[in-house]
This record gives C-alpha cells, sequence and structure tokens, in this order.
C-alpha cells in the first residue's frame, strides 16, 4: 500500500493579487462615475431659508426645495372654493418668501408656528409648495391652560379611577 502525500496549496501570486486589486478599485470607480453622470443632482432636495432662497438667485428655480422658516404673522389668505393657501414665510436674517401652497394645511397650521414647504421658486418671485408640514412640540398642553401638565398626577388620577393601565 502506498501513501500519497498532496502537494502544498500555494496563493495566488503577488500578481494576480495587484491585478485582482486593480480591477475591484476599476468597478467601484465606474460605478462612482455612474451615480455621478446619471442625475443623482436631480434627484436632491435642497432645505433653504427664506434668505438662502433668495441668495441661490436662479439656482432656485426649477429645484425641488424644502423652505423652512416661520409663518407671518397676518399674511395667511385662504382664497374661496379653493383648496390652496397664500402665506409668508420669514427667518430670523429678516428674510421672507411669498408661498402658494396646493391640499389642505394640517389642523395645527396658523400664524408664528414654523413650517417647511417642499415646493420649487417660480420665474414669478413665489414659492409654489406642494407639501405642507409644520413643527410644534411634543409637549402636550390643555386648550387655555397655560400651566404645563402634571404627568404622574394625570397618571396616578387613571390609576385610581381604574383606567390607564389595564387592571
Amino acid at each position: 500500500m502506498s501513501l500519497t502525500i498532496p502537494a502544498p496549496v500555494i496563493g495566488p501570486s503577488p500578481q494576480r493579487s495587484r491585478w485582482f486589486a486593480f480591477g475591484a478599485l476599476a468597478v467601484a470607480l465606474a460605478a462612482l462615475l455612474v451615480i455621478t453622470v446619471g442625475g443623482i443632482g436631480r434627484n436632491l432636495v435642497y432645505y433653504w431659508g427664506p434668505t438662502e432662497l433668495h441668495a441661490a438667485g436662479d439656482k432656485a428655480i426649477g429645484a425641488t426645495i424644502r423652505l423652512g422658516g416661520l409663518v407671518a404673522p397676518g399674511s395667511i389668505v385662504r382664497p374661496e372654493g379653493a383648496s390652496s393657501l397664500d402665506f409668508d414665510v420669514i427667518d430670523r436674517q429678516g428674510g421672507t418668501v411669498h408661498v402658494k401652497a396646493t391640499g389642505v394645511p394640517p389642523q395645527l397650521f396658523r400664524e408664528r408656528i414654523g413650517v417647511v414647504v417642499e415646493g420649487t421658486m417660480t420665474r414669478a418671485g413665489y414659492f409654489q409648495g406642494n407639501r405642507l408640514m409644520i413643527s410644534h412640540s411634543n409637549e402636550y398642553r390643555v386648550p387655555g391652560d397655560k400651566s404645563k401638565v402634571d404627568v404622574k398626577e394625570m397618571m396616578r388620577t387613571m390609576k385610581d379611577s381604574g383606567g390607564g393601565d389595564g387592571q
């Protein structure tokens, strides 16, 4: 009976490893080039305030933008018979942009509230919004009550009345 000893396994040659690394790098660069040339810029959404929007000039016209700021006091106009809304957005630097938004606004929409409007700047000089979002605190207050709600007290009263924890 004869025993055969397997030949030792030799790894890839250094020249082969270099070609593999070069090929992987070339594929990665080609993918990056396709993404860059393929129009990734058309899919970007800029987030600007009124001051930045005016500073962008013609670059803002036609681009998808999220305009953020506060709803200016006394600027809300609701045209009759239409689900649209006109108002001004202001920022701390003194910038103002007139917005014409389509659709029904959120229930909490009002003057002096933080707002983000997604849309585009028009050549006519106003911002055409197609999506309206508001920002508000996550702290609930009872309407007309100026004090903070005591959560522990509320939970205690719910537990004492048989509600709250399901027992």
